[in-house]
């Protein structure tokens, strides 16, 4: 029932957003009552902490994958960590909607514990553009912390914009946006 009340919200909070979305609407949607609610959450809050946390420790989880793998070069895992986000938003839009229009809504608290995580996870990045310029493959004379946030800038935002079903894949949009990010648009 758990997943059943994430599953509902996300939907609700993706189409009527967070503050419009009472905990009455999501238990009607489902035909509980409200203790059913109250059993698994104990705030609506507490819900949306619960959607957050699982989108991000998702991605954490998946770019330490990726860091490890030594197979790999920088710029291999750099498109890695793009495709990763982007394709997200083809499996998970309504979460990934959700982690950057609501984050509003988290108590101080709450949203500390998630912009730490959001850190962790800029950090690894910019350890990779580093290990990157160390080993030869990237620029020397770039401001990591400046071409993270670039990189991750373009990456997520294309929430806003990537179109599974659209004319490009998530995989294309990841190599274009690479191609982009590491060569630039000049001729």
């Amino acid at each position: 029932m758990k997943e059943k009340i994430i599953d509902i919200s996300m939907t609700l909070f993706e189409q009527k957003g967070f503050s419009d979305t009472s905990i009455q609407d999501i238990v009607d949607a489902l035909g509980v009552t409200k203790g059913t609610f109250y059993y698994y959450f104990k705030s609506k809050e507490e819900l949306l902490m619960d959607i957050h946390l699982r989108y991000i420790e998702g991605l954490l989880e998946k770019q330490k994958e990726i860091a490890e793998d030594r197979s790999k070069t920088a710029k291999e895992k750099l498109f890695d960590i793009v495709y990763m986000l982007i394709h997200n938003i083809e499996k998970q839009g309504r979460q990934a909607r959700i982690f950057f229009r609501e984050m509003r809504h988290l108590s101080e608290e709450h949203l500390h514990n998630i912009k730490e995580k959001r850190d962790q996870f800029r950090y690894g990045v910019q350890a990779l553009i580093e290990q990157g310029m160390a080993e030869g493959e990237f620029r020397e004379d770039l401001i990591p912390k400046i071409a993270t946030l670039t990189i991750l800038g373009a990456a997520n935002w294309s929430y806003q914009w990537f179109k599974p079903d659209g004319d490009y894949s998530d995989a294309e949009v990841a190599r274009q946006m690479v191609r982009i990010l590491l060569s630039g648009i000049e001729k």
